[in-house]
Protein backbone atom coordinates (compact mmCIF):
# COMPACT_ATOMS: atom_id res chain seq x y z
CA UNK A 1 0.00 0.00 0.00
CA UNK A 2 1.38 3.55 -1.03
CA UNK A 3 2.13 6.12 1.67
CA UNK A 4 -0.53 8.26 0.15
CA UNK A 5 -3.14 5.98 0.44
CA UNK A 6 -2.24 4.49 4.14
CA UNK A 7 -2.35 8.18 4.68
CA UNK A 8 -6.05 8.72 3.66
CA UNK A 9 -7.23 5.34 5.28
CA UNK A 10 -5.99 7.01 8.90
CA UNK A 11 -7.17 10.01 8.06
CA UNK A 12 -10.69 8.72 7.25
CA UNK A 13 -10.62 6.56 10.18
CA UNK A 14 -9.70 9.65 12.80
CA UNK A 15 -12.23 12.02 10.62
CA UNK A 16 -15.20 8.84 11.34
CA UNK A 17 -13.97 8.53 14.90
CA UNK A 18 -14.28 12.20 15.84
CA UNK A 19 -17.87 12.67 14.21
CA UNK A 20 -18.83 9.28 15.97
CA UNK A 21 -17.17 11.15 19.03
CA UNK A 22 -19.02 14.11 19.04
CA UNK A 23 -22.58 12.13 18.04
CA UNK A 24 -21.79 10.40 21.71
CA UNK A 25 -20.95 13.54 23.44
CA UNK A 26 -24.22 15.27 21.86
CA UNK A 27 -26.34 12.43 22.79
CA UNK A 28 -25.33 12.49 26.82
CA UNK A 29 -26.09 16.06 26.85
CA UNK A 30 -29.66 15.35 25.55
CA UNK A 31 -32.38 16.45 28.01
CA UNK A 32 -35.40 14.42 28.44
CA UNK A 33 -38.38 14.79 25.91
CA UNK A 34 -41.97 14.21 27.34
CA UNK A 35 -44.71 12.88 24.78
CA UNK A 36 -48.20 11.40 25.15
CA UNK A 37 -48.79 12.61 28.26
CA UNK A 38 -52.24 12.03 29.29
CA UNK A 39 -54.74 12.41 32.85
CA UNK A 40 -57.45 10.22 33.92
CA UNK A 41 -59.11 11.19 36.77
CA UNK A 42 -62.24 9.63 38.82
CA UNK A 43 -63.77 11.45 41.16
CA UNK A 44 -65.24 9.42 44.32
CA UNK A 45 -68.69 8.26 44.35
CA UNK A 46 -70.91 6.83 47.42
CA UNK A 47 -68.29 4.78 49.08
CA UNK A 48 -65.97 4.09 45.89
CA UNK A 49 -62.56 5.57 46.36
CA UNK A 50 -61.96 7.55 42.76
CA UNK A 51 -58.69 7.88 41.16
CA UNK A 52 -56.03 10.34 39.02
CA UNK A 53 -53.63 8.00 36.72
CA UNK A 54 -50.84 9.91 34.90
CA UNK A 55 -49.37 8.63 32.45
CA UNK A 56 -45.88 9.97 29.94
CA UNK A 57 -43.59 8.61 27.94
CA UNK A 58 -39.96 10.18 28.80
CA UNK A 59 -37.21 9.60 25.92
CA UNK A 60 -33.17 10.13 26.59
CA UNK A 61 -30.80 8.42 24.75
CA UNK A 62 -28.75 8.55 28.39
CA UNK A 63 -31.73 6.90 30.37
CA UNK A 64 -33.90 8.05 33.01
CA UNK A 65 -32.97 8.04 36.39
CA UNK A 66 -36.54 9.60 37.84
CA UNK A 67 -39.29 11.01 36.83
CA UNK A 68 -41.71 13.11 39.43
CA UNK A 69 -45.32 14.22 39.14
CA UNK A 70 -47.29 16.83 41.17
CA UNK A 71 -50.96 17.56 40.61
CA UNK A 72 -51.85 20.99 41.16
CA UNK A 73 -54.79 23.76 40.84
CA UNK A 74 -55.23 26.57 38.45
CA UNK A 75 -56.08 29.05 40.93
CA UNK A 76 -52.86 28.50 43.40
CA UNK A 77 -49.48 30.18 43.97
CA UNK A 78 -47.95 27.97 41.14
CA UNK A 79 -50.07 29.78 38.85
CA UNK A 80 -48.77 33.00 39.97
CA UNK A 81 -45.12 32.36 40.86
CA UNK A 82 -44.33 29.16 38.20
CA UNK A 83 -43.38 26.60 39.57
CA UNK A 84 -39.97 25.54 39.89
CA UNK A 85 -38.16 22.06 39.40
CA UNK A 86 -37.14 22.97 42.98
CA UNK A 87 -40.74 22.89 43.82
CA UNK A 88 -41.49 19.46 42.66
CA UNK A 89 -38.25 18.31 45.11
CA UNK A 90 -41.19 16.45 47.58
CA UNK A 91 -43.74 15.75 44.41
CA UNK A 92 -44.09 11.39 44.20
CA UNK A 93 -42.31 9.88 42.00
CA UNK A 94 -44.19 7.86 38.65
CA UNK A 95 -43.40 4.46 38.10
CA UNK A 96 -41.21 3.81 34.64
CA UNK A 97 -41.20 0.72 32.89
CA UNK A 98 -39.06 -0.05 29.06
CA UNK A 99 -41.34 0.85 26.25
CA UNK A 100 -38.84 0.99 23.80
CA UNK A 101 -34.95 2.31 22.90
CA UNK A 102 -33.87 5.18 24.97
CA UNK A 103 -37.68 5.25 26.09
CA UNK A 104 -39.66 4.73 29.10
CA UNK A 105 -43.63 5.03 29.92
CA UNK A 106 -43.98 6.13 33.06
CA UNK A 107 -47.31 6.11 35.71
CA UNK A 108 -48.37 8.01 38.38
CA UNK A 109 -51.72 6.70 40.48
CA UNK A 110 -53.15 7.86 43.36
CA UNK A 111 -56.23 7.18 45.26
CA UNK A 112 -58.51 10.08 45.50
CA UNK A 113 -61.03 9.49 48.68
CA UNK A 114 -64.47 11.67 49.08
CA UNK A 115 -62.21 13.71 51.89
CA UNK A 116 -59.89 14.99 49.28
CA UNK A 117 -62.16 16.51 47.11
CA UNK A 118 -63.73 18.20 50.10
CA UNK A 119 -60.40 20.15 50.97
CA UNK A 120 -59.66 20.67 46.95
CA UNK A 121 -60.08 23.12 45.00
CA UNK A 122 -62.83 22.96 41.94
CA UNK A 123 -62.04 23.38 38.70
CA UNK A 124 -58.99 23.23 36.45
CA UNK A 125 -56.00 21.12 37.59
CA UNK A 126 -52.59 21.27 35.97
CA UNK A 127 -49.87 17.82 36.00
CA UNK A 128 -46.63 19.03 36.59
CA UNK A 129 -43.50 16.26 35.16
CA UNK A 130 -39.97 16.37 36.29
CA UNK A 131 -37.69 13.74 34.15
CA UNK A 132 -34.52 13.83 35.43
CA UNK A 133 -32.18 11.99 32.71
CA UNK A 134 -28.81 9.99 34.02
CA UNK A 135 -26.52 12.59 32.95
CA UNK A 136 -28.16 14.88 34.90
CA UNK A 137 -30.05 17.01 33.02
CA UNK A 138 -33.84 17.61 33.72
CA UNK A 139 -36.90 18.82 31.80
CA UNK A 140 -40.01 20.34 33.43
CA UNK A 141 -43.73 20.63 31.95
CA UNK A 142 -45.67 22.54 34.34
CA UNK A 143 -48.56 21.64 32.35
CA UNK A 144 -48.07 17.74 31.04
CA UNK A 145 -51.89 17.15 31.74
CA UNK A 146 -55.13 18.37 32.72
CA UNK A 147 -57.91 17.49 34.56
CA UNK A 148 -61.31 19.27 36.18
CA UNK A 149 -61.95 18.60 39.91
CA UNK A 150 -66.00 18.85 39.89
Amino acid sequence: MSRRVALSVVAGVVLLGGAGAFALAQAGEQTPALAHSTARYSAPEGDRDGSLVFVTDVTVPSGVTNVKVLAWPQRSSFAEKGLTAKDMAAAEPAVCKPSGPNTVRCTYTAEVTGADVESSPRGAWHLAVLATAQNGTTTLDTEAADFTVR
